[in-house]
């Protein structure tokens, strides 16, 4: 049999092709595959239109990343991460038996968030290690790509190891970053300035470049750090609703690691969350606006689902 492969990181051979097999029996085999690698499920989004991910994820003692995983197994897209990604430590060793195994597999699509936990060995060597250039430059943890002309603006929230001012060397760099023409922006770290708490409170410090970022005219930002799922309604930097220039912040800390209850009240603004779920959070960025959708494992009943648009 000849296997045909596609160049797609998730793609599998095709068997069962006689090696005379005419021109056309392989054309329409490569194009079924093709389609089979881009859609995935009824009405599923073309994958050059698809973030999708979580944060805190791979650890040995939960068994909450192998269903997050399976999900990804089913929905195309570049995947992200939003920190944490391998319990507790972020050690290589860590990396090879607590993420690997599962959201591992979509390593070559994943553009991944460092958190604080995979700074805990050697500075987050085994993170940059693992990941490679996906993650950016080495000690750093800020970066950009692009998605369906979207701006995507990786940034890192470990404040006190690389500083989060607006004159800081990050800083610097959102600032010019921010200045490329773009459709629209979403930005993603891993400690969020807006929470319901659930272990972790808000990071102050993180605040300039979300202001930068709102000035800017960004749309979207996604957090971690809480090992729960809230979704709030546009605001500025001081936390004040504002529906026609705000940012749209979600903490999405649901990825694997086990899940943190809310102790208290919902925070201001927050819309819909939940403490009890994993899943992950897909996100279908189009020409003017963008699609959110809260995707769980089979047989559970939390939704989320939205439609917000670029200003």
């Amino acid at each position: 049999m000849l296997p045909i492969w596609l160049p797609h990181p998730d793609s599998r051979p095709i068997t069962g092709l006689r090696r005379r097999a005419p021109i056309a029996v392989l054309l329409a085999a490569v194009m079924a595959a093709a389609t089979l690698v881009l859609t995935s499920g009824p009405g599923a989004a073309p994958a050059a239109n698809v973030l999708v991910g979580a944060g805190d994820i791979g650890s040995c003692t939960s068994r909450g990343d192998k269903a997050t995983a399976k999900l990804l197994d089913d929905i195309p897209g570049t995947v992200f991460t939003l920190g944490d990604n391998a319990y507790m430590d972020g050690s290589a060793a860590q990396f090879r038996r607590c993420y690997t195994p599962y959201w591992g597999r979509h390593r070559a699509r994943t553009r991944p968030v460092l958190g604080n936990h995979d700074l805990r060995t050697d500075g987050g060597s085994p993170y940059y290690d693992y990941f490679g250039t996906l993650a950016g430059s080495r000690g750093e943890g800020w970066y950009s790509y692009r998605v369906n002309g979207w701006q995507v603006v990786v940034l890192n929230s470990a404040c006190d190891a690389v500083g989060c001012a607006a004159d800081s060397p990050q800083g610097r760099w959102l600032r010019q970053t921010l200045q490329e023409p773009a459709r629209c922006t979403v930005a993603m770290w891993h400690h969020p300035l807006f929470t319901s708490g659930g272990k972790h409170a808000a990071e102050q410090r993180i605040r300039p470049l979300y202001d930068m970022l709102n000035a800017h005219g960004a749309e979207i930002v996604l957090t971690a750090h809480n090992h729960n799922y809230e979704r709030f309604a546009p605001q500025n930097g001081a936390g004040e609703r504002d529906d026609a220039t705000g940012i749209r912040e979600f903490v999405v800390g649901t990825g694997g690691a086990s899940l943190y209850r809310f102790a208290g009240p919902a925070a201001p603004n927050s819309e819909i969350r939940t403490d009890d779920t994993y899943g992950v959070l897909k996100l279908t960025l189009g020409e003017s606006g963008y699609e959110w959708e809260f995707v769980a494992p089979p047989g559970s009943t939390f939704t989320d689902t939205g439609t917000g648009t670029c200003h």
